[in-house]
């Protein structure tokens, strides 16, 4: 079987690594070049979307920031799960807030910012403090502005209204802001007879608003529940075919969802060790038609994102239970490089695991490591 991907990054390299032991085989179409790429070698295998579609027995995405005229294309095909729709509001803090609202999902209260006007109303109508965040190409905490308190407003407001004035069709989603315990997410996948596989929630620890840390263990039973029944909500809603992923606030012991991402995410790459099934594989199962595989934690795992860097020291790769993996990106400040995966048979062993990991980690490239270690008891 062939499937193309919208997007030719990691994500779409380790869908390859997971496709192949399956006979699928994975093509990545770079949305801004028009290539056709192998998405593991980067060898370009032509271009051209319409041909691409045509070869293809299936079209998937590994991002939610689409041009729109690309993915009518692929929706028009009858080829394209997860959908335009999913991609859509995974793109569009606007329509993802809808989709919440129309699932019956409980989110932060917001309010949609696209005038100085609209800005006061959200002020009046939603108090301090408030989280404003780019209704589009927002990610990994960019597009972002907090407002404290009242004497702020006019300066931020006219940083906000430079940022509008760039671009037509974007906007500002305004919400309350959550004083949470913690962040999590539920990874999980639906294929086209509505039948449903979820991982256990992640905990996961951003560092400058990127993830860093991202923990699977079992135990939280309640929490479980909470996010299952709201990915359920979500993923019928949408009649969604693959893997989605759901961030979460938990605020004493409830949870509200912060986002959504319709796509293999970057806090489910533990399953690569700590499933049987990893995401990447559960997805393109989903989308092709094939039986979805076991999303039980096989051993409690956890990944540490690789940001910025192109090396790590050798002497990791002798600590038991350590999977590496690299992109193949050329190295710049702040970029996915690669993640670590750490897997043990318990918990008390996974923290001493992640413990040795720690000191031999340069803590300028890996900092706050430690706040995560302490949440293993």
């Amino acid at each position: 079987m062939k499937v193309l991907v919208l997007g030719a990054g990691q994500l779409a390299r380790m869908m390859s690594l997971a496709g192949a032991p399956l006979n699928i085989s994975i093509s990545a179409y770079d949305v801004n070049s028009d290539a056709i790429v192998h998405p593991l070698t980067q060898q370009q295998l032509g271009t051209g979307l319409t041909k691409a579609i045509a070869d293809a027995d299936v079209v998937t995405a590994e991002f939610e920031h689409i041009p729109l005229p690309v993915l009518a294309l692929c929706q028009a095909s009858g080829k394209f799960f997860p959908g335009e729709t999913a991609i859509k509001a995974g793109g569009d803090r606007r329509l993802e807030k809808q989709l919440l609202d129309s699932a019956g999902v409980r989110s932060a209260a917001y309010h949609i910012v696209n005038n100085e006007a609209d800005f006061k109303q959200a002020i009046q109508q939603l108090g301090l403090p408030l989280v404003f965040k780019s209704a589009l190409a927002g990610y990994d905490g960019k597009g972002q502005w907090r407002l404290k308190q009242p004497e702020q407003a006019a300066a931020l407001w006219q940083d906000i209204a430079a940022f509008l004035a760039t671009d037509q069709q974007q906007a500002i989603v305004a919400e309350q802001f959550i004083p949470f315990q913690r962040e999590l997410s539920l990874i999980g996948a639906r294929n086209a007879k509505g039948q449903l596989q979820v991982y256990p929630v992640t905990e996961n620890h951003h560092v400058n608003g990127v993830l860093s840390v991202s923990l699977a263990v079992a135990g939280n039973e309640s929490l479980q529940q909470q996010a299952q029944q709201m990915f359920s909500a979500v993923a019928n809603q949408l009649n969604y075919v693959g893997v989605l992923a759901i961030e979460f606030f938990e605020v004493d012991g409830q949870l509200l969802v912060n986002e959504i991402a319709p796509r293999v995410h970057n806090s489910g790459h533990w399953t690569q060790q700590g499933a049987d099934v990893c995401q990447f594989e559960q997805h393109l199962r989903a989308v092709c038609g094939l039986p979805l595989g076991s999303t039980a934690l096989v051993r409690p795992s956890l990944m540490v994102n690789i940001l910025g860097e192109d090396t790590v020291p050798q002497p990791i790769l002798a600590l038991p239970g350590l999977h590496l993996h690299w992109y193949g990106k050329t190295k710049r400040a702040g970029r996915k490089m690669g993640h670590i995966n750490v897997s043990a048979a318990d918990t008390a062993q996974l923290k001493q695991r992640f413990l040795q990991l720690i000191a031999l980690l340069p803590e300028s490239a890996f900092p706050e490591l430690t706040q995560m270690a302490q949440r293993l008891n």
